[in-house]
């Protein structure tokens, strides 16, 4: 149990470095106000899934199972040749 708290907490930590890196970067580029505002809201959607889904990995190595989505029984996969 105490080395899931530490993966979460490892987890979290690398997730806030890297959100720091890409908004450092952001910074950088110069964009307009429309297209910054919506290259952060999908950063941090993109963020919360990623967080999401380690916490739960860590969490069912200790024996709570998340349910998540399994994108290849939901047939995703497969409908992917016909979307190109």
């Amino acid at each position: 149990m105490i080395g899931t708290l530490i993966g979460i907490l490892f987890a979290l930590v690398i997730a806030g470095v890297i959100w720091w890196a890409l908004q450092e970067l952001l910074k950088l580029v110069p964009l307009a106000e429309p297209f910054r505002t919506l290259i952060r809201i999908v950063m941090i959607v993109i963020l919360v899934f990623i967080v999401i889904w380690v916490v739960a990995a860590l969490l069912g190595l200790v024996g709570i199972h998340v349910r998540t989505i399994n994108i290849g029984k939901l047939g995703l996969l497969d409908m992917l040749p016909m979307l190109a």
